[in-house]
């Protein structure tokens, strides 16, 4: 493939993001409008239906809303079916859909009950979707599949940290068993971004902040849009030859020879 602003296009191709409806200023949604900027059918699915729907109405288009439970087979095999039905198949999808805000408890002093749902919903939510979408990625010779890691997870802290080291394993190996098919799977780890649900996490006075500020080589915050374009690369035909890696963008602050 000769490089050309054309490898960057995905028109005609259908892309399934998850906690794409969350909290206003949201990672999920900038994905599914760069998603659609770039000529992709979008499914903007959350398991706030109203969020899901608001999100494909503001990008219009080949968009739709879907409300989904990550962490039910069901549910997720209906989304997959409302995504074949409106679009004809699936061939990107970006595992986005986390709990980051709500895990507030010490790893020795979490309850099993929020263990085992930070579990569902961080890391069997994504193996789910992949499984329910990888035969329609296989029916249409291949796909790309993204997964969301997080700079928490060097060194994991807390339960979030262990969920999403969790997920760097989940996509090498999901990329060693669905490379023969064609099907790339990568993730990115955000650092700390500007969205509605860091800003809670993580307002501008924490002390968190000045210590990332003081470890990162750029600035210490990004904006959602700032991941837009590593998502593209990973999904288009930019990133063919990419599979099995882990994209840190977070301004130089997780830096790994």
């Amino acid at each position: 493939m000769t490089l050309s602003v054309d490898a960057f296009s995905l028109k005609g191709k259908v892309a399934i993001v998850t906690g794409a409806g969350g909290r206003g200023n949201s990672i999920g949604r900038a994905y599914a409008r760069a998603l659609a900027a770039y000529g992709a059918s979008v499914i903007a699915a959350d398991i706030n239906g109203d969020g899901a729907d608001y999100v494909a109405d503001e990008i219009g288009g080949n968009a739709l809303g879907v409300q989904v439970d990550i962490t039910d087979r069901a549910s997720v095999a209906r989304l997959v079916e409302t995504t074949r039905d409106a679009f004809g198949g699936v061939d990107i999808l970006v595992n986005n859909a986390a709990l980051m805000v709500e895990m507030r408890d010490t790893t020795l002093g979490i309850s099993l009950e929020s263990w085992n749902r930070a579990l569902a919903v961080n890391l069997t939510g994504a193996l789910l979707c992949a499984q329910a979408c990888v035969p329609l990625m296989k029916a249409r010779g291949g796909g790309k599949i993204v997964n969301q890691m997080s700079g928490g997870a060097y060194p994991a802290g807390g339960v979030y940290g262990i969920t999403k080291i969790a997920v760097g394993g989940l996509t090498t190996a999901l990329a060693k068993e669905l490379g023969p098919h064609n099907i790339n799977v990568n993730a990115i780890a955000p650092g700390m971004v500007k969205s509605d649900a860091g800003l809670s996490l993580t307002p501008d006075d924490s002390p968190f902040v000045k210590l990332v500020a003081m470890q990162a080589t750029l600035r210490p915050r990004g904006e959602p849009d700032d991941l837009c374009g590593p998502l593209l690369m990973l999904v288009s035909p930019a990133g063919a030859w990419m599979t099995g890696q882990i994209l840190n963008v977070d301004g130089g602050w997780i830096m790994r020879a």
